[in-house]
């Protein structure tokens, strides 16, 4: 990454045997690609951005496509409908507008759209197709393009089209900021040689290459000789070092599971005013709350929250399902494997994060134990395996209706368990000798470096099964594949630990709906599958007008549910699609399993060998 100032400010520069190796390759690409027609191969031609913003507060982005040398009688130019990493069909060309085409004397091209996110221009043969259009960037996300005076994000996937069959070629970006701005923050190699100038040997790495154009204070530190870059804005007052010696700290934590770093310079990109983060392969793009950084909790789960998409640069990026890459944008990319590729990335955030020193072994297991609890005290545990939420999140992940408690599950929390179980079922059957980052390394080296492509599902489990020196059936085909109630003790016991999976009745009467107040009246929001609400008719987006002919509120609600018992009645008046109703609710009583975790009195040398191993007290 490289950090454009203006003129009275220092450059942030990488260092000198970086560059120069950079110039070497530019140079030798660019001949390659001035060469390559006549040598007959595939990739012909130049390809150019230029993107402007001369009026942020319009939120339009402007980007002109410069195509050179790229000779047929009609191009299709596309983009993408959705961004690696982030699981939703966004249709990116809703935001595309004012789209011309031109040949090299500026003539217009004729144009038409054949699909949602497709534009053929009719180029008859031009030597040179030029492509002017504006992009509407005003969505606050990790995954989308964002423009005001403030900030400029560019989700490249979001801004910039590519030519059909042409996924692989060569393409320069040149950007011109928005006059009061003075950083350029991206994972992008720049071109040392021309001003705000980035070059992607392909465009799944231009894509996989997120910006943010501001003010942003620009920090750094190097690990193994890499440059690291953090931009991050309005940090206000809080200890620089630390910011910096932390992320550090979880970068090293991380890196030691694999032993080798994929990437020459790495870039941090810290926003603030929004939520959410997106993996890269040499960058990151998150969101954070200033207020958390002086909350010692809270900024031990933003800490978590970087641990995670970190060390997606292996699991993930590198580590990956065959159906994750090379993509097809224009659809859906279905894999089973999301409780992998996410969700064992859970289980390891805190791993790295008490290897690191940040986290207890205490902590780790709360957290642990917060994650089971999740999946578990929900009735989606009853009808969605982990394989099955995988493949469904296209379609259910944010689509966040009322009934998605009851019928799905979070592969992130139901994966992390799995992560956790895989790995104490490792270290037992190999006495301590093995663990789970001895099949994330194998599968680093084995499936990224020497055969450079993903894995499938099966190679998956046969390098665990590898690992472990025996079957895990159950885990695959049970735990992961199925609803089948999981055996926690057999496992919590390899590591010397007692894990309370005993149902536990919670005081008081239980009604099943969560009530919200909306506009001065009480809304249910929700209600459980198979509780007293369910079975007495009511429904999510009904008002709730009496209780017990009481009016309705959010107190008298806990008053009557804390002094009522299991069995008890109350006559409940709502309004239902405008017409009033009344029903009678017997209450029901309320369990849920706390999974509490705690050591063996006197675990057997092999438990303690394996917790001590597994983490650090």
């Amino acid at each position: 990454m490289r950090a454009i100032e203006s003129d009275k400010e220092q450059k942030i520069r990488l260092p000198k045997v970086f560059r120069v190796r950079n110039i070497i390759f530019r140079v030798i690409v660019f001949y390659f690609i001035s060469v390559s027609f006549v040598l007959g191969q595939k990739q012909e031609g130049t390809m150019a951005f230029t993107i402007s913003m001369e009026k942020p507060n319009t939120h339009y982005y402007h980007v002109v496509f410069r195509c050179e040398g790229i000779k047929a009688e009609t191009l299709d130019f596309k983009i993408p409908a959705w961004t690696p990493g982030y699981y939703w069909i966004m249709d990116f060309a809703k935001n595309v507008f004012n789209f011309r085409a031109e040949d090299s004397e500026g003539n217009p091209l004729a144009w038409e759209k054949i699909t949602k996110n497709t534009w053929r221009v009719k180029s008859h043969m031009a030597d040179i197709v030029t492509l002017k259009y504006d992009v509407y960037a005003f969505k606050v996300s990790v995954a989308d393009p964002f423009l005001d005076d403030g900030r400029g994000f560019i989700s490249p996937a979001g801004i910039f089209m590519y030519i059909a069959d042409m996924i692989q070629h060569p393409v320069t970006l040149t950007i011109k900021p928005y006059q009061n701005w003075s950083k350029i923050s991206t994972g992008l190699d720049p071109v040392e040689e021309l001003p705000n100038t980035y070059f992607a040997s392909d465009f799944d790495i231009l894509y996989d290459c997120p910006i943010l154009l501001g003010n942003q204070e620009i920090l750094s530190f190097e690990f193994q000789g890499i440059p690291h870059i953090i931009a991050v804005e309005d940090l206000g007052t809080f200890d620089r070092s630390k910011f910096i010696n932390d992320l550090k700290r979880i970068a090293e934590a991380a890196v030691s599971i694999i032993g080798e770093i994929p990437y020459q310079h790495y870039t941090f990109i810290i926003m603030n005013r929004g939520m959410g983060g997106l993996e890269h392969s040499n960058s990151m793009a998150v969101y954070y709350n200033p207020t958390r950084l002086n909350n010692t909790r809270g900024y031990k789960r933003w800490l978590s929250f970087i641990a995670h998409e970190y060390f997606h640069l292996y699991n993930v990026k590198t580590i990956r399902p065959i159906a994750l890459g090379p993509f097809d944008y224009d659809k859906e990319n279905y894999t089973k494997m999301l409780w992998v590729s996410e969700g064992i990335t859970v289980y390891f955030e805190d791993l790295i994060l008490n290897r690191a020193g940040f986290q207890t072994r205490d902590e780790c297991l709360e957290q642990i134990r917060r994650n089971i609890m999740n999946h578990e005290n929900i009735p989606g545990h009853l009808f969605q395996s982990a394989t099955e939420a995988s493949f469904d999140t296209w379609i259910q992940f944010f689509n966040r209706g009322p009934n998605k408690s009851n019928t799905t599950i979070s592969y992130y929390d139901k994966g992390s368990t799995l992560g956790l179980l895989l790995d104490l079922k490792i270290r037992h059957e190999t006495k301590n000798q093995k663990s789970l980052d001895d099949v994330m390394r194998k599968l680093y080296y084995e499936f990224y470096r020497e055969k450079k492509r993903g894995f499938t599902d099966k190679e998956f489990r046969d390098v665990c099964e590898y690992i472990a020196g025996c079957t895990l059936n159950v885990i695959f085909d049970d735990y992961a594949s199925t609803v089948k109630e999981i055996d926690y003790p057999k496992y919590f016991a390899f590591a010397g630990l007692n894990i309370d999976i005993e149902p536990r009745e919670l005081p008081g009467a239980y009604l099943g709906a969560i009530i919200q107040e909306r506009d001065g009246k009480f809304i249910i929001s929700n209600v459980e599958w198979n509780s007293p609400a369910w079975h007495a008719g009511l429904s999510t987006q009904d008002e709730i007008i009496e209780l017990d002919g009481t009016p309705a509120n959010l107190q008298t609600l806990g008053e009557i549910l804390k002094s009522r018992k299991p069995g008890d009645k109350i006559k409940v008046l709502f309004s239902h699609r405008n017409m009033k109703r009344k029903v009678e609710v017997v209450l029901g009583k309320k369990a849920e399993r706390n999974f509490q975790i705690n050591p063996f009195p006197n675990p057997d040398p092999l438990q303690s060998a394996v917790l001590n191993d597994w983490l650090k007290d």
